[in-house]
């Protein structure tokens, strides 16, 4: 149950009425933004609503009980409040948004609507669709640990205890060269054997897209040369020459922890675990399978 203003809900009641919509937008940097479908600024909570963008939202549904409700709002980049390298620095990324219905005529008569986050963003040349998700989407994430055979901590944190910093773990090198986007070639790294930093972090230290960090999906060595492949490519071309860093990536395998990084005891998953194939299996004579004995010497 909604509480609406005595003014608001007579001007709701009336034979006619001057409504629009806006959108309180606060981004994970903290910088928060208005957007309105109405064809001029309204100040809503304090903010500045600018209609530059032509946004325009489809029905907002909202689940029953906790189910998770929703919709889609679609607009310009490059205009009031947008760009293209926002969205691919994740500014945008999980931002809170409330939705508000306004009186144009009287902008202190408002009422807000929902709130919702941030989902997908997807892009088509200068035009982009964000998803709108309600707040009950976050009962459904996971918390607290998994119970698993792999590591559940990231590579580098507290749990895990590696220092990524150290020379055998972190390297800079030079772009080569930048044929697809997401794929490059590396002068510097021919210490790393191929694979070292596959699931590691690729970051752009100079250049035009100084700090694009992406996840590395592929490296491999071949004459000197390492070839890395991107999960996430950067929004251009790396320039010739451009200065990288690039660490070590880990597969969350135990027996990875301990060649590689001899930090067996920081394991953070339960490689020991019984499988399901285990657990499903019945005792059978002189097998020496679910016997009762234990697991691991």
């Amino acid at each position: 149950m909604k509480d609406i203003s005595s003014e608001l809900a007579g001007h709701l009641a009336g034979w006619a009425t001057t409504l629009a919509h806006c959108w309180v937008v606060t981004r994970k940097d903290g910088q928060r933004i208005g957007f309105t479908d109405h064809d001029r600024s309204l100040t809503v909570d304090g903010l500045s609503c600018q209609p530059q963008n032509g946004l325009e939202t489809s029905s907002l549904a909202a689940g029953p009980g906790l189910a998770t409700g929703g919709g889609d709002v679609s607009g310009a980049l490059s205009l009031f409040g947008l760009s293209d390298d926002d969205l691919e620095a994740g500014l945008w990324d999980g931002a809170s948004v409330e939705v508000h219905l306004v009186n144009w005529a009287d902008p202190s008569q408002t009422q807000l609507l929902r709130r919702a986050r941030v989902g997908e963003v997807s892009r088509n040349g200068d035009a982009f669709q964000a998803e709108l998700r309600g707040l009950s989407h976050l009962l459904e994430v996971k918390r607290g640990r998994v119970f698993a055979r792999t590591c559940d901590a990231d590579l580098g944190d507290g749990r895990c205890g590696v220092d990524l910093s150290a020379p055998a773990y972190q390297a800079e090198g030079t772009v080569t060269l930048a044929g697809d986007l997401g794929e490059l070639e590396i002068a510097g790294l021919s210490a790393f054997s191929s694979g070292w930093f596959n699931g590691g972090r690729l970051e752009v230290l100079t250049g035009e897209h100084a700090g694009f960090r992406s996840e590395v999906a592929a490296h491999r060595l071949e004459e000197a040369v390492a070839r890395i492949g991107l999960w996430q490519a950067p929004p251009s071309s790396l320039e010739t020459g451009t200065q990288i860093r690039v660490s070590a990536g880990c597969d969350k395998q135990v027996s990875t922890c301990r060649a590689k990084f001899s930090n067996e005891l920081n394991f953070q998953g339960f490689p020991h675990m019984p499988g399901t194939d285990f657990v499903l299996s019945y005792p059978t004579r002189n097998t020496g399978e679910n016997d009762g004995g234990i697991l691991v010497s």
